[in-house]
């Protein structure tokens, strides 16, 4: 009997020292990955479906804007995004291998600039695009092919793992679907009324190279005039992007709106569409 019970507390430890060990490991992939293994605030749907958390949809919206700013082929933006999703997790990183840092694990000792530049999100990917334009023949390469001519990374072939997703990001940040951002925000944003306001400003003329945005007339917030559709919804899905951190309470486009209170599209309460401009409202000072 005595033998029995030794047996069965010998079993019992070793299956909790494999659970240990596979509760470490998982931790341990999520922080060399770091992409958040529970906590993700915004759902992008278009052909696909992918979640993220604040940080990282905020960058994903970063990277695509200074690509259509660059004027780049939207292929370029799937390289990019697949690039920032294997590098960094799509976030900003003070660390890496070496002396790597930011979005794409760009190196201040291979001539990629200095520390604060590259830890800037939108030179970091100015730089990503200039690189990749350079690229005989990209357009038709794979996009872990294309990726790896500018990175030059020990692991050639896996930037083509985040492709699918990075298709997803691309089809809904450049406003080929509609709705397809929707992040939920914290009823404590970092950002309120005026400061906010000027923040997503900054951020749209920065990002896009927009000028002239007014105050909207009814919302606390702006008013960003477009020409089309599929404009309107790169830059209503850019201010749901940067709701979490920049304040913004609802955005509305079309038939559509956004809210903060429930992190979805639904149609406009009052029935009235706003085809030619698109209104984002920040929360007000307390």
């Amino acid at each position: 009997m005595r033998v029995r019970n030794r047996a069965i507390v010998a079993a019992g430890v070793v299956v909790a020292v494999v659970a240990l060990v596979g509760v470490y490991a998982i931790q341990q992939l999520g922080e060399r990955l770091r992409l958040p293994l529970l906590t993700r605030t915004c759902t992008v749907q278009a052909d696909g479906r992918v979640q993220l958390d604040a940080e990282q949809m905020a960058n994903a919206a970063t990277i695509a804007a200074i690509g259509m700013q660059r004027e780049m082929p939207e292929r370029a933006v799937v390289v990019a995004l697949a690039t920032a999703y294997q590098e960094s997790g799509l976030r900003n990183l003070a660390h890496g291998d070496r002396d790597s840092l930011g979005l794409f694990q760009q190196r201040p000792s291979q001539g990629w600039g200095t520390p604060e530049q590259i830890q800037d999100q939108r030179y970091a990917a100015n730089r990503f695009y200039a690189a990749l334009k350079k690229v005989r023949g990209w357009e038709k390469m794979r996009v872990t092919d294309a990726a790896q001519a500018v990175q030059r990374s020990a692991f050639p072939t896996a930037y083509q793992k985040w492709a699918d997703e990075s298709e997803v990001l691309t089809r809904a940040l450049l406003g080929e679907a509609t709705g397809a951002v929707a992040c939920t925000v914290s009823s404590r944003p970092v950002m309120r009324g005026e400061a906010a306001a000027a923040a997503l400003t900054r951020g749209l003329t920065l990002d896009w190279g927009l000028a002239g945005m007014a105050p909207a007339a009814e919302l606390t917030g702006l008013t960003v005039p477009v020409t089309d559709p599929r404009a309107g919804w790169r830059y209503a899905h850019w201010l749901v992007s940067h709701a979490p951190d920049h304040g913004v309470k609802r955005v509305r486009f079309g038939e559509l709106e956004w809210t903060a209170e429930d992190g979805t599209w639904d149609k406009v309460a009052d029935g009235r569409p706003t085809d030619g401009q698109v209104l984002a409202e920040v929360f007000a000072e307390r």
